[in-house]
């Protein structure tokens, strides 16, 4: 039941990082929480698996730190990947 705190909080990390990362209007307000969440349930779900308990520091401190070393380049690629694109698109179109 505690991996619902795991994935809230790599949700809000995935959030903040949204709105601390410029080129917002590039992709979806869900993307980045969306990945904060999933990285911080899978290492969660990973730990637990390997028989690292709750009652320890290390689940709790990964589902923190393992969203933000996740999110942040993954947003930073996705981002730069669709301005390329776009802007690929705009020039074989003639518009702009």
């Amino acid at each position: 039941m505690q991996i619902l705190i795991a994935f809230i909080v790599g949700a809000v990390i995935g959030l903040g990082i949204h709105f601390q990362l410029h080129q917002r209007l590039t992709r979806g307000v869900v993307l980045a929480p969306m990945i904060g969440a999933v990285s911080a349930g899978i290492v969660w779900t990973i730990l637990t698996w390997v028989g690292i308990g709750i009652d320890t520091p290390w689940p709790w401190l990964a589902a923190l730190v393992v969203p933000i070393v996740v999110t942040y380049p993954a947003v930073i690629a996705i981002s730069r990947s669709r301005v390329t694109h776009d802007a690929r698109e705009e020039a074989r179109l003639g518009i702009g």
